[in-house]
């Protein structure tokens, strides 16, 4: 059952929609990575990690999407770009009446790395062909409609990049992944919907990590001033509501657990 979060009262504005909020090993029948960020008739799809396409299809003509925004090059946020440029390059609908390609802004490299997966079988300009390649500067706004979006590095394993998207009714930030730092917390200062990734049970060594416990996510949020916090990028199972415990306590206010087709709102 979709959950309907309003932080601090407001009446819903901006709307995100959980399409999946997998690790990079998808749940059963689940997927990684992808939130549809909308307000009126602009449509943002936010990652589109392995499985997310689909997801997509059940809920939104994918040819009405305006813009994708990809946070990092791992599979897990970015992998079904790849069906999703054979659909807008080679399925009937678009043989018969080709339609404005969708922007997608990816990170600094992102042409160069979707040109070397699919190099592999032949096809290495398939991304690019099929939607409006632009690789965003770190240091950037987009504005697309009544949404603007920003963007904030943040420590991982490969150069990864926290996404603000605000509007007139708030402020939605998503952490992307990442180990415990202090410049998210800066840039999601007084953010009404924060979402942060649990991916790790137990902190691991500084040196060799690159994403959150639970508790860290909650004590991020707290710093932060966060209106309200949502977990993402966890794997389901028994532990998840562990998980929403251990970040309550550290948040000091109650915590939302992602979930497919879960829908929250700024």
């Amino acid at each position: 059952m979709a959950r309907v979060s309003h932080p601090r009262g407001k009446a819903p504005g901006v709307k995100i929609t959980v399409l999946g909020k997998s690790p990079a090993w998808q749940d059963p029948g689940g997927a990684c990575s992808g939130y549809l960020v909308e307000e009126g008739d602009c449509c943002l799809l936010l990652d589109c990690g392995n499985g997310v396409f689909g997801k997509l299809r059940e809920r939104r003509d994918y040819e009405q999407v305006d813009a994708v925004v990809v946070s990092h090059l791992h599979s897990d946020h970015c992998f079904d770009l790849v069906p999703y440029a054979y659909a807008l390059s080679y399925s009937p609908r678009a043989r018969r009446s080709p339609n404005p390609r969708p922007t997608l802004y990816a990170p600094p490299g992102g042409r160069d790395a979707f040109r070397t997966v699919t190099g592999t079988w032949g096809l290495p300009e398939l991304v690019e062909q099929a939607f409006c390649l632009i690789e965003y500067e770190p240091d950037s706004t987009l504005d697309l409609g009544p949404l603007q979006v920003r963007f904030h590095e943040v420590p991982h394993f490969v150069r990864t990049f926290a996404v603000q998207v605000t509007s007139s009714a708030g402020s939605f930030t998503f952490g992307a992944d990442c180990c415990p730092n202090d410049a998210l917390v800066e840039f999601a200062r007084g953010t009404d919907l924060l979402m942060l990734e649990a991916t790790l049970a137990a902190p691991e060594p500084d040196g060799q990590r690159g994403h959150l416990t639970a508790a860290e996510a909650g004590a991020h949020g707290r710093r932060a001033g966060a209106g309200g916090l949502v977990l993402t990028h966890f794997e389901e199972g028994g532990h998840a509501e562990r998980a929403r415990a251990e970040a309550e306590r550290e948040f000091g206010r109650p915590v939302e657990l992602a979930a497919e087709g879960a829908v929250f709102s700024v």
